[in-house]
Order: C-alpha cells, then sequence, then structure tokens
C-alpha cells in the first residue's frame, strides 16, 4: 500500500522525523508499525549520499519516507523525488508564486523535473516511460510547510494550488516569524486554525507536528491527518530519561 493509498483510509497517520544518519534507526523504526518517517535534511546533517541511501533502505523494508527539503530548489526536489521519497516537506511556502513553482518542480514536464528512468524512482531502467508518467500522480505527494505569517495572507491560494497535496502547520517558525518565544499563544492557534480551515476548504490534508504521543490527541481534534510526532533524537532522549528517572528513585 502506497502512501496515498494509506491516506484514503482515513485514519490519522502517525510518523516521525529522523535526524540521524543511521541503517539501524530506520531497521528499528520501519519495525515499528510508524506509518511513515521523515528524513529530515532540513535541520540535520544529511548529505546526498546518506539520503539516498537512507531512502534505499526505507523503500527496501516497505516503511514510507519523506525528506524534509534545506529549501524548495529544483535540484533538491530533483534528488529526493529520484531516491524514490514518498513525497517531500517543502519549508517556508508564503506564497502564491512559490507553491506553483514547488509543484511544477514536483512533476516531470517542461520548466519541472528531468525525467530519468534509470534512477531508484524509475526503477533502475525496469519500468517503462509511459508507465512512470502513467503513475506520477500515484506516487508523488508534495506537503508545503505552512510556517511564516506572510504566508496566512496567501493561505487559501497556497492551498487550492495544484500539485500541493497537503499543507503542514509549522507552529515553532510561526511564533518566531510573530516575535514570540512560545509556540502555545492564542496568535499560534489562531494562525493554526486559519490554515486548518484552508486545507479543509482545498479538500487538501492537514500535517503538524508535535513532541510526544500525548500530543495526537489534540492534533485530531484540529483536524490533522498526518502527524509527525518527535524525532529519534527525542525518541532516545526520552527513553534514556525514564532510565536516570527510574534508577533516582
Amino acid at each position: 500500500m502506497n502512501f496515498r493509498e494509506k491516506l484514503s483510509t482515513g485514519r490519522i497517520l502517525a510518523g516521525t522525523f529522523v535526524k540521524t544518519s543511521s541503517a539501524d534507526i530506520i531497521e528499528i523504526l520501519a519495525l515499528s508499525g510508524l506509518d511513515f518517517i521523515c528524513l529530515d535534511a532540513e535541520h540535520s546533517a544529511f548529505s546526498r549520499r546518506e539520503l539516498d541511501w537512507s531512502l534505499a533502505l526505507a523503500r527496501a523494508l516497505g516503511l514510507s519516507a519523506f525528506v524534509r527539503l534545506s529549501h524548495g530548489s529544483a535540484d533538491t526536489i530533483l534528488q529526493a523525488l529520484d531516491g524514490g521519497a514518498a513525497g517531500i516537506v517543502v519549508p517556508h511556502v508564503d506564497s502564491l508564486a512559490t507553491a506553483r513553482q514547488v509543484a511544477r518542480r514536483s512533476r516531470f514536464g517542461p520548466g519541472g523535473r528531468g525525467y530519468s528512468g534509470t534512477t531508484r524512482y524509475g526503477g533502475f531502467s525496469t519500468r517503462g516511460m509511459a508507465e512512470i508518467l502513467r503513475e506520477e500522480e500515484k506516487n508523488i505527494f508534495v506537503i508545503a510547510q505552512i510556517e511564516d505569517p506572510s504566508a496566512l495572507d496567501n493561505i487559501e491560494e497556497i492551498a487550492a494550488t495544484p500539485g500541493i497535496d497537503a499543507l503542514f502547520y509549522g507552529a515553532a517558525d510561526m511564533a518566531v516569524g510573530l516575535g514570540l518565544d512560545i509556540a502555545g499563544t492564542p496568535e499560534v492557534e489562531a494562525a493554526f486554525s486559519r490554515v486548518a480551515a484552508a486545507a479543509h476548504a482545498a479538500g487538501k490534508p492537514l500535517a503538524a507536528h508535535c513532541g510526544a504521543p500525548v500530543g495526537l490527541a489534540g492534533l485530531k481534534e484540529k483536524g490533522v491527518s498526518l502527524a509527525f510526532v518527535g524525532s529519534d533524537q527525542g525518541l532516545v532522549l526520552t527513553g534514556a530519561r525514564a532510565i536516570a528517572a527510574a534508577a533516582s528513585d
């Protein structure tokens, strides 16, 4: 079952960010029952080669793997999708022009993603061009991260952009952009509601992050379909703190 098929079940899908370049981490998470992982190339030190083998391993294990890009340039989008990512998360999509550009760069054709059948996405020349082009929309999922106050002025247009498949509300960056030093404020929650309303009106799934599983209930109440919960680093830290706390009792 590919990612779009999972999403069509209507239940909330849960995954986590992966910030550590480790085959063992991906193998362990593939055994966990998570719906997806997201390799965080924006806020961690993944090289292109590390992203490539990470995507290969996740694909071999049947685990949907997204890549959060450092930016929405043509080359970073091409590399992630050619590598076999289930989709991409593009930061700082704050205008209709940017949304259209990201959507275009994620698809084959003029002004868009360059075509090659020799990539992992193309089955290393085992899939025909007609099949690859025909199944493009089934196999690519583009998430626009909404995390700038300026994006709120254009949120309905961004949400309605063909080729933008979901919106990801970035509460932390939104708070910083609003001049705040904490995300749980009325201003940040009001922005969340605006993004949620725009996604709903456009018939697009809503994604968001919470730091721990306890936050999932709140995300469900806000209409989130894709929950990015914590990270591999957070899971290790939480487990280690639990051991330390138990030892000190």
